[in-house]
């Protein structure tokens, strides 16, 4: 389990928290790609997760594990009572948004404004802790915000959260401008300074410190490894979602064999079947598939084949069967 190697201070790949991307079908996706990478869920906001469809806001299948709740909220109780009902669903962590730079999140005053809140953050996390048992909870952050010295911010708030109790600290290793910059340009426009993590990593030694923002590979994520405990993926790996097949073997070392694309396209069909049956859409699962064989022959009529028949009245798995048919898979292995 997660938590284990958590506190084992083993080394760590995860794939990143993104609204709208990383919910229950993205997820089980990439679980069929590496059995070890920590998956995320998109942010939950802890007044949704105790006033909405929890179900649907935090339900999973197991075959998701290891898999990490991202929680957004800024009181303390809230956010307690959040990790409570969270609690019974069986996540192996809980973590809190203190880097998200949304519109919509900085008007519920929390995510990355919360840089400039170390004592409140500190808050949050003590009544998580309070409430979490065994599971592990931990900050995903920015190195600061807008004028913030990140030099002086990201230590305030890693002393802070790391001083009641904090499992971990995953930093995207670029400032968040929450004026001028639109959310998407605070994923770009930022410089990247990986140079603040590897600090933060000497000056705790014994806490968990994960890097996140702007690693496209796994040759990166192994470079950086060598100064930091974990390296987090987002859109590098969404898009890519092949990049995911070398997580096991490369940042684990587990020699596993080759991934059965065969497996794979039979697991989603089944998995869309029983999403479909409850009163869901095709294109819900396969929106997340259309990223997977990038270069490989075939690869074009897939990504025509899940984009226009998957939304077309009355669309089952079948689509899945005849996108993956289009696929040289001799051609796969050698670009593997």
């Amino acid at each position: 389990m997660y938590h284990k190697s958590l506190k084992n201070k083993e080394k760590i790949f995860a794939i990143a928290p993104m609204m709208d991307w990383t919910d229950r079908h993205c997820r089980f996706l990439h679980r069929q790609l590496t059995r070890h990478a920590l998956l995320y869920t998109e942010m939950v906001v802890a007044d949704a997760a105790i006033h909405g469809d929890r179900e649907r806001l935090l339900g999973f299948d197991a075959v998701e594990h290891p898999v990490a709740l991202q929680l957004g909220g800024s009181d303390p109780q809230k956010l307690a009572e959040a990790v409570r009902i969270a609690g019974g669903f069986g996540y192996d962590e809980i973590n809190l948004n203190v880097g998200c730079p949304s519109d919509r999140v900085q008007s519920g005053t929390f995510g990355a404004c919360l840089m400039r809140e170390p004592d409140l953050v500190a808050r949050c996390i003590a009544a998580m802790k309070a409430a979490s048992g065994d599971v592990p909870v931990t900050v995903k952050c920015r190195i600061g915000v807008d004028e913030q010295d990140p030099e002086i911010a990201l230590s305030a708030l890693t002393e802070a959260v790391i001083q009641v109790g904090a499992d971990a600290i995953w930093v995207h290793a670029r400032k968040a401008w929450l004026e001028g910059l639109s959310p998407k340009e605070n994923r770009d426009v930022p410089p990247l300074d990986y140079d603040r993590v590897y600090r933060l990593k000497q000056d705790y030694p014994n806490v968990f410190i994960g890097l996140n923002g702007g690693v496209e590979d796994l040759n990166q994520a192994l470079e950086h490894l060598n100064h930091v405990d974990g390296v987090m993926i987002g859109r590098a790996a969404y898009h890519n979602a092949q990049m995911l097949t070398g997580v096991d073997r490369l940042i684990y070392g587990d020699d596993v064999a080759a991934v059965d694309w065969r497996a794979v396209c039979e697991a989603m069909m089944a998995h869309a079947d029983a999403h479909v049956a409850s009163g869901g859409r095709l294109n819900h699962v396969t929106r997340h598939m259309v990223g997977l064989f990038q270069g490989v022959r075939g690869a074009r009529r897939f990504r025509q084949i899940l984009s226009t028949e998957s939304t077309k009245p009355g669309a089952g798995p079948d689509v899945i069967a005849r996108a993956f048919d289009e696929i040289d898979f001799n051609d796969l292995a050698v670009a593997a």
